[in-house]
């Protein structure tokens, strides 16, 4: 899919990675960027058009779908996570908050927008997941698992999706510097840098975009004797 011309929606689109898509978007021709947001007062990049949707609720999801009828592309970018542990006194109601968001919103929006991008001519969904989708410590337990589902959700969304001419490309990466990893001590790349490879990836006609060295190595490692998303000796 081509980038020029297009009309896209970003969900979470008033910072971080949302907000580096926004501008790389209009700096490669697209037609209209919608930038989602729960508050679109925060909405503040200049050449877009903010559109109110928190996309936890069915009803903004709803509102979205027939106010941007026009939508070639959807990245269903917004996301939320919280660390901890699985055996954390908080863990049930932690999970249901970041699936929430992480994958029944992603579900939601595909469910919503995937007639639109028909009628459109097919168009693109590009899913923002995370090499979390694949290697689960415990330290955001709970972020990995959704983040795990929504890989699946991508996946499924691919085959569903064929026969209407949908691109469906899932991009995973690792520390972004974002919001998000603030209080991480950990090497991050920048939100252009993975935007920039994911949008190359899209008009490629990839599948799915792995957007640095920690997330290739965690793939390739995937089928090692001693696969990567199992612990691995010190």
């Amino acid at each position: 899919m081509k980038i020029e011309n297009a009309v896209v929606l970003v969900t979470g689109a008033n910072r971080g990675i949302g907000l580096a898509f926004a501008r790389e978007l209009l700096a490669r021709g697209a037609r209209k960027v919608y930038a989602g947001a729960r508050d679109s007062a925060s909405v503040t990049q200049a050449g877009v058009q903010p559109l109110r949707l928190d996309v936890t609720k069915p009803e903004d999801v709803a509102a979205a779908a027939a106010q941007a009828s026009d939508v070639t592309l959807v990245i269903n970018n917004a996301g939320i996570a919280q660390p901890g542990g699985f055996l954390a006194p908080d863990s049930e109601a932690v999970a249901r908050r970041i699936f929430e968001t992480n994958f029944f919103a992603m579900l939601r929006m595909s469910k919503a927008f995937a007639p639109i991008l028909k009628a459109n001519g097919g168009g693109a969904l590009l899913n923002v997941l995370s090499a979390a989708s694949w290697v689960n410590g415990g330290e955001l337990a709970a972020y990995s698992a959704s983040k795990s589902a929504a890989w699946s959700l991508t996946n499924a969304l691919r085959g569903e999706l064929a026969a209407q001419k949908t691109q469906v490309l899932a991009l995973h990466m690792a520390y972004v510097d974002t919001d998000l990893t603030r209080g991480f001590d950990v090497p991050k790349s920048s939100a252009e840098q993975i935007v920039k490879r994911a949008l190359d990836g899209l008009e490629s006609g990839l599948d799915e975009v792995l957007a640095d060295e920690l997330t290739l190595q965690l793939k390739r490692g995937m089928t090692a004797a001693r696969p990567s998303y199992l612990p691995q000796a010190s």
